[in-house]
């Protein structure tokens, strides 16, 4: 696949236009909590009648939806009080958590009761699966009247100046030419009085948006980590013993070169829920989140879990683990950031959902306000921020505000400035610490370390097998949502340097670099893009060394399928 973008001649094209009273993009648990609290607000005031629309980019709700997941249960009772009583799907409340630390020549030391770090305690919270729960979430939007559309991805932002007035829809039927087909479809203008981005982890149009509109002055760099996970049926017995438990690990394989760890948790229907978590600003340009996955999965206490079972489903995502210094300015003129897409995610406890949902209720109380007044400005949505600042999901965020960064510092740094935090209300040994970008921690190619293992096809998978059960299908014929901004750098400098990092980096095979020299690759069209391969997880876009890959949405629908994920 080529590795530039395609031109593209769309003048003329006539596109419909839709106008709506509140634009929400992303039907995660973000965007659908805040569909439906605005929904309630705006009845009670007597404005029933105002519409709201919920876009998503997956064929189907919950597609593209990917957490390990334990919830902690706060900011879905906030939204529905009688949550399980309305039948929110719940796999198991956590019966049993401890931390183990896996041992680099096999076995283990296992913390339990109160010897596990508080951030990890479990007790209280449901394990879930975030597919199932956004799901019911979306026939409680439709039960209030809302309009859920699936497969419609947002392309691109429409401004007036620094006003967001809605979103342009992704074109279908123009091949990888740039070619209009018989059957194309322009992307509609969507004008909106508020546009919600609840895009998730990297969103495109939230990461176009903070940068024109300068979201991120003064904020830390995001930090991000990629998270693998694959679902197994497991032997009856082992799976009887194992729901609820909620385990996770630390140690090997990764030992003290970086941040991250394993969670495995006892599912229904004799499953497990495995993964692994890295941090992105790990300096190994080597480094294979995927290959990390297979070597811990290989380790005798994980394997001895998985003996006798079946991979089910995989993926991966990006998790934005920056924390309240890394959170971009949540408003402006005409619209709001949500969930994962502004920042609300705990890293020390490993959870966002109860954080995506309140900041949800949040957003919908400030459009709710903004709408009566007739005032959708940045000056009235600004009583977003400060429901925010005044709010449990703050005090939550702020307990932990150094936690992320510390870990740049080193692995032992990290651990001493994380038990220091929990003594000091989250300041630590600095007040406030600053980060470098994931892709600035890159070291140079000369420095690598990382190999990878065999792969044997019983727990250890390649990214191939793995990606034919993550259900990635993209209609092939059209131009590649990854884009390579300058291509000839790849062949050059990125050789020489990092040694095309992008076919590491990335657990879904897509990039390839199949050449023995540069002139070869140069001849030959340069890195080879396997986009159909693509699960969304944006891993490329956050660890490309130049920033130079592009994600961009591809025609609706295409993806990954994460069905119980």
């Amino acid at each position: 696949m080529n590795v530039g973008e395609v031109s593209l001649n769309l003048e003329g094209v006539e596109r419909e236009e839709l106008e709506v009273d509140v634009l929400v993009v992303g039907a995660g648990p973000a965007g659908l909590a805040t569909a439906i609290q605005l929904k309630r607000l705006l009845t009670q005031a007597g404005k029933a009648e105002a519409s709201l629309l919920v876009l998503e980019k997956a064929e189907e709700v919950g597609y593209h939806i990917l957490s390990g997941a334990v919830m902690d249960p706060k900011g879905m009772q906030e939204l529905f009080p009688d949550w399980l009583e309305k039948g929110c799907p719940v796999e198991s409340a956590v019966t049993f958590d401890c931390v183990d630390y896996l041992k680099r020549n096999g076995g283990k030391q296992r913390l339990t009761g109160m010897l596990v770090p508080p951030p990890l305690q479990n007790h209280g919270n449901s394990i879930v699966s975030l597919y199932r729960v956004v799901r019911w979430l979306k026939e409680q939007a439709e039960a209030l009247g809302i309009d859920v559309y699936p497969g419609f991805a947002g392309a691109s932002v429409n401004y007036d100046g620094r006003r967001v007035i809605g979103v342009q829809t992704r074109d279908a039927g123009i091949d990888k030419h740039g070619v209009k087909k018989a059957q194309f479809q322009p992307g509609m203008n969507i004008k909106a009085k508020v546009t919600v981005f609840a895009e998730g982890t990297r969103g495109s149009l939230a990461k176009g948006l903070v940068a024109k509109l300068g979201l991120d002055a003064g904020k830390n760099h995001q930090l991000y980590e990629t998270g693998i996970k694959e679902i197994w049926r497991i032997p009856e017995a082992r799976a009887k013993e194992l729901r609820g438990s909620v385990i996770h690990t630390l140690g090997a394989p990764l030992g003290t070169s970086g941040h991250g760890g394993g969670w495995i948790y006892g599912l229904s229907e004799n499953r497990l829920s495995i993964g692994y978590v890295v941090g992105l600003d790990h300096p190994d340009v080597k480094l294979d989140p995927h290959a990390l996955f297979t070597q811990w999965k290989q380790h005798p206490e994980v394997a001895a879990l998985l003996t006798g079972g079946e991979i089910l489903r995989y993926g991966a995502k990006t998790i934005p683990g920056g924390g309240y210094f890394a959170m971009p300015k949540l408003y402006g003129d005409g619209f709001v950031l949500v969930g994962d897409s502004g920042g609300f995610v705990n890293m020390s406890r490993l959870k966002g959902i109860h954080l995506g949902l309140k900041s949800g209720l949040l957003a919908a109380e400030a459009i709710a306000e903004a709408l009566g007044k007739d005032d959708t400005s940045e000056r009235q949505l600004a009583s977003y921020s400060a429901r925010f600042e005044a709010s449990w999901a703050r005090e939550e965020l702020y307990r932990v505000r150094n936690f992320r960064q510390a870990f740049q510092a080193g692995f032992f740094a990290g651990l001493i400035d994380a038990a220091v935090q929990q003594v000091t209300r989250g300041r630590g040994l600095v007040a406030r610490r600053m980060a470098h970008a994931d892709h600035e921690t890159r070291r140079p190619l000369r420095a690598a370390r990382f190999e990878k293992p065999t792969f044997d096809g019983k727990f250890a998978l390649d990214k191939l097998t793995d990606v034919y059960h993550s259900g990635a299908v993209h209609q092939e014929d059209q131009p590649a949502h990854l884009v390579v901004r300058d291509p000839d750098l790849c062949i050059t400098r990125c050789t020489q340097e990092f040694g095309n990092p992008c076919q590491h980096f990335c657990p879904a095979a897509v990039y390839e670099w199949p050449y023995a020299s540069a002139a070869e690759a140069r001849a030959k069209g340069g890195v080879v893009i396997n986009f159909s391969n693509c699960v969304h997880c944006k891993t490329c876009d956050v660890a490309d060394p130049y920033q130079i890959i592009e994600w961009t949405v591809p025609e609706g629908g295409g993806g990954p399928k994460y069905i119980d994920m």
